[in-house]
């Protein structure tokens, strides 16, 4: 047993933007059984997630919604606890970084940083929108390449031709919020001098070094990578540089100490969410039960953040590296805190090689394979068996997650217990009875589990797992050859046996120790309804053996492949919301289900009805009011379209909308088009489609007109399913 350590982990804190993904969950699952082992050896283990609750997005995402960002974030929040519980992921803590710990500890920071003389002002020119009174990040402002020339691209970078700009750069800029064309505005800035030759000697030292355990604190390839951001060309390019830290009001974040109307940058005070959830969880005095959280702790938070001995371990995906290698040791090591021990980078999920995507079916929900009734254990048995120490991606086959769960879990290791309980209940009496020298099981068991646990420490977790299965491999053949049911009809071999049957059970009660962390519901039940403990396996039991079996109950089930089918159906998609041009009142959403008894409803259609609709995203370049009519509006709409010389090409709509909606409110405005509707010739022009539109069945009673409006990711051209 080696000398109890202490540690603090953390995975990526989730935007609260949105619901967890796959790839949330891969992550959680990987720290989860790291944790569940480190604390399996009675190592002690802090264990705290948050979150990532400022930024403009979601200040704008809230006021769309038409809630405050606290309430939008909360709402979020509450949602968490159905995919960890459900996951069996153990967070002692779970906190926001809107916080007022985050608050003291962001400004405290910032305070150390700046009194170190890493603090720099300047001014800088951006884009404001007149129109929401803000200054624009990259992500809200669009406008044509000014590379290639192509229309609606973003702020920072061309999807067409890939070329990387400024977004003073772009021709033709618009704000995607307002559709109002930016102006460019100076701003006084804070930056963070990560340039400067303190910083970059320091990084150069520390991601090249060992924790105290002599562990790298940086994976092989995550080193290499960095290294490259170091590295300057023969005209200077490159290097690290300087970190703006600041944003302008209104945006939702800590406000920087002595700086009227300026904010920390979202990723600024995001890492520092870590210490501020650890110092929330110790500050309560015990880990917040509706985590149900597995320890309790009455430390200081402040005595435990400075002792030398504690490990600080970060799990988090390839995507946010750099912010992690550099910009996070740098701030905690010049305001004169600890630095982490290590950073464990991971891959994305992919589906059969390729990136996953819920449009073709190859995504996969979390929540939803909950909901339909999948074992989540069998998830994490299958992302662990395919995780390692290096930054891979990991993928998922349908066939692949149903073999290896059905051979693996079934027909190897629940298989033994099956098989061997069931004699010596019968004909022992549940008593495990071993003819041989036992000092050998038990000297054969510590090499094994040594072995895996050197994997579980290294998140070798493929390898841990290959040993063991390779290990239920030899105990099923060592079965087989005893024949216990020939053994069972000689009474005078009942000796043999009860020894091949133990050693077995035997097996199977290293195999249950070894595959805690990865299984720790099955191998609890395994624990207490086989072998009778009252508590669940520790990592010392490995070389324990059981001296009691109590009759085998079922434990776990074979995947019906049948079942996953449910989970890569893509939901059919809504009948169409239609404005029409006409007295009869828009049509009412609809999904296929049950009928109803709404007499108000539409009659159903068919899926082959609804796809020969082609719905394409819209944005309103221009409209204007018809001369000679009181309820049109003419829109000039472009649906991403080109003429054959590659020019852009618009559409002219004439939508009866203008009882709702001002011309010059529309403009800028994203929206859906029925983009395959016959030409109509109407006394005023050409319409060449249909913007979309909600209303009430009863427009007298309830009125009120709403055009569609998507997400503001969404770009025209993109079809609607």
């Amino acid at each position: 047993m080696t000398s109890k350590r202490r540690f603090f982990v953390t995975t990526a804190l989730p935007y609260a933007n949105g619901p967890f993904h796959i790839g949330h969950i891969m992550e959680y699952i990987q720290a989860d059984t790291w944790v569940r082992f480190q604390r399996m050896q009675g190592h002690e283990v802090h264990f705290v997630g948050a979150d990532d609750a400022h930024g403009a997005p979601i200040m704008i995402a809230a006021d769309k919604a038409g809630k405050t960002p606290q309430q939008f974030v909360a709402d979020i929040a509450a949602g968490r606890a159905q995919y960890l519980d459900g996951f069996h992921i153990r967070f002692d803590n779970w906190h926001n970084t809107d916080a007022p710990e985050n608050h003291q500890l962001a400004q405290d920071i910032y305070r150390a940083l700046r009194k170190n003389g890493l603090i720099a002002m300047r001014d800088i020119e951006q884009f404001f929108d007149p129109v929401k009174g803000m200054f624009l990040p990259d992500r809200y402002i669009k406008g044509q390449c000014p590379k290639c020339g192509a229309a609606d691209q973003y702020g920072d970078a061309c999807e067409v031709c890939g070329a990387v700009y400024a977004p003073t750069e772009l021709k033709h800029p618009y704000s995607t919020l307002s559709g109002a064309t930016p102006e460019l505005r100076k701003s006084e800035h804070y930056f963070f001098q990560l340039s400067s030759d303190r910083c970059a000697d320091y990084l150069r030292d520390w991601t090249q070094a060992a924790n105290a355990h002599g562990q790298p604190h940086l994976q092989t390839e995550v080193l290499n990578k960095v290294r490259e951001w170091f590295t300057t060309d023969e005209n200077g390019h490159g290097g690290l540089a300087d970190w703006d830290i600041s944003r302008d009001a209104p945006y939702f974040g800590i406000e920087i100490p002595d700086a009227p109307g300026k904010y920390f940058y979202v990723w600024l005070d995001a890492p520092i969410g870590y210490l501020a959830s650890l110092k929330n969880h110790f500050d309560k005095g015990q880990a917040a039960q509706h985590w149900h959280a597995p320890s309790r702790t009455a430390q200081s938070f402040d005595a435990f953040v400075a002792d030398p001995s504690v490990e600080q371990v970060h799990f988090i995906g390839k995507d946010i590296v750099y912010f992690h290698t550099l910009f996070w040791p740098a701030m905690l090591h010049f305001s004169g805190r600890k630095t982490p021990s290590q950073i464990n980078v991971h891959g994305f999920v992919t589906f059969g090689g390729e990136k996953m995507s819920k449009s073709r079916g190859t995504g996969i929900s979390p929540l939803k394979y909950l909901d339909i009734g999948l074992n989540p254990e069998w998830l994490r048995y299958y992302l662990a068996a395919k995780l390692t120490a290096r930054v891979e991606d990991v993928d998922f086959t349908p066939e692949d997650f149903v073999a290896r769960v059905n051979s693996d879990l079934i027909g190897k290791y629940v298989n033994i217990a099956s098989r061997a309980a069931k004699f010596i209940s019968q004909y022992f009496d549940g008593k495990l009875g071993y003819a041989h020298n036992t000092g050998d099981l038990r000297d054969a068991a510590q090499a094994l589990a040594d072995d895996v646990a050197a994997a579980f420490e290294a998140r070798e977790y493929a390898r841990a797992l290959r040993e063991i299965m390779a290990y239920a491999d030899r105990i099923n053949t060592a079965f087989d050859a005893a024949q216990p049911w020939i053994l069972a009809k000689d009474e005078a071999r009942r000796a043999e046996l009860q020894d091949a049957c133990s050693q077995a059970l035997a097996g199977f009660w290293l195999l249950s120790v070894m595959l805690s962390p990865v299984l720790p519901v099955l191998t609890a039940r395994v624990a207490r309804e086989l072998f009778g403990l009252e508590r669940d396996f520790v990592w010392s039991d490995a070389t324990e053996l059981p001296q009691h079996a109590a009759p085998y109950q079922h434990l776990m089930h074979r995947i019906d492949p049948r079942r996953l089918d449910a989970l890569f159906e893509t939901d059919p998609p809504a009948a169409p919301v239609v404005a029409k041009p006409t007295a009869k009142p828009a049509a009412q959403a609809m999904t296929p289900a049950a009928p109803t008894a709404d007499a108000t409803q539409d009659p159903f259609i068919t899926i082959d009805d609804f796809a020969k609709i082609d719905l394409r995203i819209a944005r309103i370049a221009h409209a204007e009011a018809v001369q000679g009519s009181t309820k049109l509006l003419r829109l000039t709409l472009d649906v991403g379209e080109t003429t054959p010389d590659g020019q852009p090409r618009t559409r002219n709509v004439f939508s009866g909308i203008s009882s709702a909606y001002k011309p010059e409110d529309l403009i800028g405005k994203l929206t859906v088009v029925v983009a395959n509707l016959a030409p109509r010739k109407m006394k005023f022009g050409l319409s060449e489609g249909m913007v979309l539109a909600a209303s009430a069945a009863d427009e007298k009673a309830q009125p009120g007109l709403y055009i569609l409006e998507p997400h503001t990711g969404a770009q025209p051209g993109m079809r609607v399913r």
